[in-house]
């Protein structure tokens, strides 16, 4: 097929960014009202809320935050001291006010994380990107000075990889000129970069093959366990990783698509496929635990740890300093269990966590103490930040976040969906308690399905005051492709078997029809980056099941994908379309490629954002630009010039998005009597 679209795929030409600005204006002049203003003033007070949670990690004796807000919508860097975050009013020393830092340098930076020298603490290496991208530059802060090192260390704006080796030494991977990053669009090398050394001077570590993913070179502080570590990325799902001993790259020999963690004398090996060793087979998503120096001498009597079950999969771990955190999902509902390597790697749960909501470790500083840090949330749970001492301080809830919207007489529930091959598949509803069901209910299915990503229930004052508070169901789909169950959910909608994911969704729609709760004409469907594929793809294959699609910085054109900014790094998710037997099944969920005149879509809105250089602006371009040149009514799009792929990149910016989605979602779905 002729692609009468490529010129739109010149990202910051004048003639795409000309038609980008007219179809924004356009879209934004349709929903302006004095409702849409108050809307998104709604909005933005819930983001801007000085009651919100400052979110902290600890870093030696002190708890960082970055904060934004409506005097500072490009961010505050901070920290404080617990006493004082645990107190009504939190003293925070300010470390760097990013609009300042614009003002002053003439460029509307945007904070991107800071990684400080491991106990030192007193120099960090500060990510910002120019226009909320994923490529930044690299500058060296000096926390006691609170300034920019004047020696300090300084890597160009690029898809960088960084990470302290002692004060005066990086690992660096990124942009060194012609040859230097992979087709995926990041480091090839990674090399040692001396303080004082003129960047294109670094020593080269190791190098892998343009068609790789990434590398990256790691070294570990702890003492007495000092290490370094090089891994070779070769896709999204398939790394090695070297032990360096005595310059000499040593391979830790597990399998390539085997996620692995090193902490103390431990090495940790979560399989993502069977693994058989010496008979035994251990299986997908389970957690196993050996000796470091007992593995290199050729042992393999793994200690296990985790083996999942139908309801049961290993989410995240997290070590302090003497136990090991497991984060595990239940049908989609969070428990951790600690395990203690001292005592055999005894069990027990951790006590005190808020009961039927969504908990996560945000934090552990494993080379000081046991302490941890949880958040916690829930559809109709305001969230909540606890901390916690393993075995001496229980959880106490440190923040807890203020209710945004009324949840009196809200209802969560689950159910369960039975996709085209018979597999069952979960999803959440958030409804009126008192909800009849006679099909007259504005319903939102959101969804995602890839990547191994879990979709969680948690607390939305977003979609609380845009939806819910408006009379509006809420629908979470846990679909194939996810991380819901394990690695093998997730494999199970890889690549030609990615239609499963789709058809999970498509079988949550049917089935909130079938149960009264909505109509076809009533239900719309959300999902941004690999949710706007999943979309994407109910526009195309599914639009007699859905009212409205709104589609967010998306995959749409998979016969391009490869070639448009990181698309490369996917072909382990969905496949390469540059080779035949593969396109043979690609196409069959490629929506650009499956557009017809002659169907009849449901309206659609598309956004995105021109400094996205992950997934890009031209794949939500181009899909617009056919439709509506195919003369299919009801085709929006809107494109930020900033935000990355967040598609936004302030808070104001933020709330009017969302303003803009909810209310398209409104207007088409909601029924005059619900108006």
């Amino acid at each position: 097929m002729t692609d009468e679209n490529l010129w739109l795929e010149d990202i910051h030409g004048e003639a795409p960014l000309n038609w980008a600005a007219d179809q924004s204006e356009a879209t934004l002049s349709r929903f302006a009202s004095p409702g849409f203003d108050e809307l998104s003033a709604s909005l933005l007070d819930v983001i801007d809320s000085d009651d919100r949670i400052p979110i902290v990690s600890r870093r030696g004796g002190h708890y960082y935050n970055f904060w934004r807000d409506r005097g500072h919508p490009r961010g505050l860097w901070r920290r404080t001291t617990l006493e004082s975050y645990r107190s009504a009013d939190t003293e925070w020393e300010l470390l760097l006010d990013v609009d300042e830092l614009g003002r002053r340098e003439g460029t509307e930076w945007v904070f991107a994380g800071a990684k400080l020298l491991p106990h030192d603490y007193t120099r960090a290496l500060i990510a910002l990107s120019p226009d909320g991208g994923d490529a930044v530059t690299v500058r060296e802060f000096d926390l006691p000075s609170g300034s920019f090192a004047p020696d300090g260390f300084l890597v160009p704006t690029a898809k960088s990889t960084y990470s302290w080796i002692d004060r005066d030494t990086l690992y660096v991977g990124t942009d060194f000129g012609p040859g230097s990053m992979t087709d995926s669009s990041y480091p090839r090398t990674v090399r040692r970069l001396r303080r004082g050394q003129p960047l294109s001077e670094a020593t080269l570590v190791h190098e892998v093959s343009a068609a790789d993913l990434s590398v990256s070179g790691i070294h570990h502080h702890t003492p007495g366990f000092e290490r370094d570590l090089i891994v070779e990325n070769f896709d999204f799902y398939r790394s090695r990783t070297f032990l360096v001993v005595d310059g000499e790259l040593v391979p830790l020999e597990v399998p390539d698509d085997a996620d692995l963690s090193l902490r103390r004398e431990w090495l940790l090996v979560h399989p993502r496929s069977d693994w058989t060793l010496g008979g035994v087979v251990h299986p997908t998503g389970a957690l196993l635990a050996i000796r470091l120096d007992a593995f290199l001498a050729g042992e393999r009597d793994f200690d296990v740890l985790f083996v999942p079950d139908e309801h049961t999969a290993l989410e995240d771990w997290d070590f302090t300093d003497t136990r090991l955190i497991l984060t595990l999902l239940v049908d989609v509902a969070s428990t951790l269990v600690v395990l203690d390597p001292a005592r055999g790697w005894a069990r027990s749960p951790i006590v005190g966590l808020p009961a039927l909501s969504t908990v996560r470790v945000i934090d552990t500083d494993p080379d000081e103490s046991d302490e941890f840090w949880v958040h916690a949330t829930g559809f109709t749970s305001p969230s909540a930040v606890l901390r916690g001492v393993l075995g001496s301080v229980e959880p106490e809830v440190i923040r807890s976040s203020p209710a945004f919207f009324d949840t009196a007489g809200i209802d969560v529930q689950q159910h369960w969906a039975v996709s085209e091959d018979g597999t069952r598949v979960p999803y959440f509803q958030v409804a009126p308690r008192d909800l009849v069901l006679d099909g007259s209910h504005p319903t939102l299915l959101s969804g995602y399905g890839g990547f191994q990503a879990s979709r969680l229930p948690e607390y939305s004052g977003i979609v609380g005051r845009a939806w819910l508070e408006r009379g509006g169901v809420f629908v979470l789909a846990n679909i194939r492709g996810g991380g819901e169950f394990g690695p093998g959910w997730h494999t199970a909608a890889l690549k030609a078997n990615r239609p499963r994911a789709y058809e999970d969704f498509a079988a949550i729609a049917r089935d909130l029809v079938a149960r009264g709760v909505t109509t076809a004409e009533r239900l719309g469907c959300e999902g941004r980056s690999n949710g706007g594929l999943l979309v994407g793809n109910m526009l195309t294959t599914y639009p007699e099941l859905f009212g409205a699609v709104v589609c967010g910085v998306p995959l749409l054109d998979m016969k391009r994908y490869t070639h448009l900014s990181a698309g490369a790094s996917w072909i382990a998710e969905y496949g390469d379309p540059d080779v035949a037997e593969e396109w043979e099944y690609i196409h069959t969920f490629s929506p650009y490629q499956l557009l017809r005149a002659d169907a009849a879509y449901p309206p659609v809105l598309f956004y995105a954002a021109t400094s996205d250089d992950r997934v890009g602006p031209v794949q939500a371009r181009k899909m617009a630009a056919r439709m509506q040149a195919m003369g299919i009514d009801d085709v929006l799009y809107y494109e930020n010039s900033d935000g990355g792929h967040g598609g936004a990149v302030d808070n104001a910016h933020t709330a009017r998005l969302q303003a803009l989605i909810y209310e398209f979602l409104w207007r088409t779905l909601a029924p005059p009597s619900v108006e």
